[in-house]
């Protein structure tokens, strides 16, 4: 009796072990894709933040800046086009306190042109087709002179390859270990019932009679895993949002319900199947093996 009770003890406890290890494990996983959307979503930010001044020349007609307006709205890579007359330029706070009433008798009429405010989108990190579009840009009649800053464009490029080179192979390194530790930790937990499905075995189970209360053990562990997960997380978010108000509007809400529903049905799937794997080894293993193991 005692002995059974130890034994019952001990596979309660392997179980409870294995459940809080997996939850620790999927809330490790869901923070650092919490991480990884913010991040991105900032490289993203960064990258719409590039913005392109078409300058129009003086005798360009109404129907040609009509035309370049409409150029630039159909543009895939456009997000916003702000038109500002040269008129509006000069007449500018800012700039009339720059040069007072030294600007007539400087430069006599206007030099400010007439220009479009281009926004791009994320697409402008790269080089090669801001270039193509900038090119096609010139071309336009009534078009005379296209500015963007090309070296910050170049630099946002480089930095926003490499946030996502580390990130993957930060996230990749950090899924294959957390898979290994929660592979491990379930397996010892089968392994404490070794015994037991041996014992079923000789007697005449079947290989789903045998695995049928393994299997809705796992699925209950894994929803419970999800769960303390989702909560731990969820008071990590508020505590973030606490602190760095920033960081969890740049991570949207959707992608947060998105995280907390792949932590539920991510421990649910490995715990599965990890479970599945592990007691169909002792299932097909010769009874004189279990033993020795």
């Amino acid at each position: 009796m005692k002995d059974d009770k130890r034994l019952k003890r001990k596979v309660r406890n392997s179980y409870a072990v294995s459940t809080v290890s997996t939850a620790l494990v999927l809330f490790l996983l869901g923070s650092v894709g919490y991480l990884m959307f913010a991040a991105m979503r900032m490289a993203d930010s960064l990258r719409e933040s590039v913005q392109v001044m078409v300058e129009l020349s003086r005798d360009a007609t109404p129907d040609q800046r009509d035309e370049i307006e409409r150029f630039l709205s159909e543009e895939q890579m456009v997000t916003e086009v702000v038109f500002s007359s040269g008129g509006e330029k000069a007449a500018d706070e800012e700039f009339r306190r720059m040069f007072g009433a030294e600007y007539e008798e400087i430069a006599g009429e206007n030099p400010l042109l007439d220009s479009f405010d281009v926004r791009l989108s994320a697409q402008s990190s790269d080089g090669e087709y801001l270039s193509a579009f900038v090119a096609r840009l010139e071309e336009l009649v009534g078009v005379e002179y296209v500015s963007y800053p090309e070296l910050l464009v170049g630099r946002l490029h480089s930095t926003v390859s490499r946030i996502r080179f580390v990130l993957l192979v930060f996230g990749g390194a950090l899924l294959l270990i957390s898979l290994i530790l929660l592979s491990n930790t379930i397996r010892l937990a089968i392994f404490s019932k070794r015994y037991l499905i041996n014992t079923m075995k000789l007697v005449g189970a079947t290989k789903w009679f045998i695995m049928r209360p393994f299997v809705g053990s796992a699925l209950l562990s894994g929803l419970l895993s999800g769960v303390v997960a989702s909560i731990l997380f969820c008071a990590a978010v508020f505590g973030l949002n606490e602190a760095v108000p920033e960081l969890t509007s740049l991570a949207e809400a959707e992608k947060i319900a998105i995280i907390l529903g792949a932590m539920i049905a991510g421990g649910m799937l490995l715990s599965l199947s990890f479970t599945v794997v592990a007691v169909n080894r002792f299932v097909n293993m010769k009874s004189n093996k279990i033993y020795l193991y």
